[in-house]
């Protein structure tokens, strides 16, 4: 072959072969996330923040740990920094805005929360961020046993009432909040008031017949997460029985019910005079053994 047609041949196979050595040489791809954040006031104090994050694997949403996020009002600069939070297992992290941005908050009706993430070797940079208008949530409870939310936007320097927004009325228990009644929300009229009729006579209070009423606004687009609560002597009284020094089943050994430390022994007595049984025969059998062979 003559040098010419070697050279020809060589230029071609490196220009084949580069593409896929520049494939194999290139980084694995990095995953998106999404950053969801959301806004909550409790009692109208101290206003706090969610922030939620997510990936997509095989078509299905994950919850993503360990992410550092910057938090940020209105502005991703160093002057306008909320905190630094890190997701946990459920791909969340809370945090309350700094006094240290009072005066910022205090500016303008109308707020953007930004969440920033600068990206590693897994996943690519990511934003996400919400805009709240200033808002507020009042709750009364009448002699009638009649809830009352009310629900304010600021507007210039007034606050006014706000209509078409969605409140649950409920009572505080441990692990959910329970409705008054039957309906799951109620909507504010023209005067920003949402109403409902109490029907929980039967529920437990303290010791004092005392339960919590609890207003709340879930997830509104222009106002986030609002809540608010009332105590009122609404419920059932509920005196804490002690039984340390009773005998129940889940007292100390000594206080054990009868019938269970009973069936307890009988068990026991039945098993051991079994095991006792079987060994004395085995011992009768080789006495009557040795007997015959003598």
């Amino acid at each position: 072959m003559k040098p010419q047609n070697k050279l020809f041949t060589g230029l071609l196979t490196l220009i084949f072969l580069l593409p896929g050595y520049n494939g194999f040489s290139q980084a694995a791809q990095k995953g998106d996330l999404g950053i969801t954040v959301s806004y909550f006031i409790s009692n109208n104090m101290i206003p706090s923040l969610m922030v939620k994050v997510k990936t997509k694997v095989d078509g299905k949403f994950k919850n993503v740990e360990g992410i550092s996020l910057k938090l940020f009002l209105d502005k991703d600069t160093a002057g306008k920094f909320i905190a630094k939070v890190v997701t946990n297992d459920a791909g969340e992290a809370t945090t309350y805005i700094p006094s240290s941005l009072k005066s910022q908050w205090g500016k303008t009706l109308k707020h953007t929360f930004v969440a920033t993430f600068d990206g590693n070797n897994k996943y690519e940079a990511a934003k996400g961020d919400v805009t709240i208008a200033k808002a507020k949530i009042l709750i009364d409870a009448g002699s009638d046993k009649t809830v009352t939310a009310t629900v304010f936007e600021m507007k210039d320097t007034t606050w006014v009432p706000v209509k078409g927004v969605d409140v649950v009325l409920a009572v505080k228990r441990m692990n959910a909040d329970l409705p008054i009644n039957d309906k799951p929300t109620f909507t504010t009229d023209s005067t920003g008031k949402a109403s409902g009729d109490f029907k929980r006579d039967s529920i437990p209070g303290d010791a004092k017949g005392n339960i919590v009423l609890v207003a709340k606004v879930l997830d509104n687009d222009q106002y986030g997460n609002l809540s608010i609560e009332k105590t009122v002597p609404w419920g059932a009284k509920f005196a804490m029985l002690n039984t340390f020094d009773k005998r129940t089943l889940f007292a100390t050994r000594d206080k054990a019910p009868v019938w269970l430390q009973l069936i307890a022994y009988s068990i026991m007595f039945a098993v051991w005079g079994i095991l006792v049984y079987l060994v004395f025969n085995v011992f009768k059998i080789k006495k009557l053994g040795e007997d015959k062979i003598s």
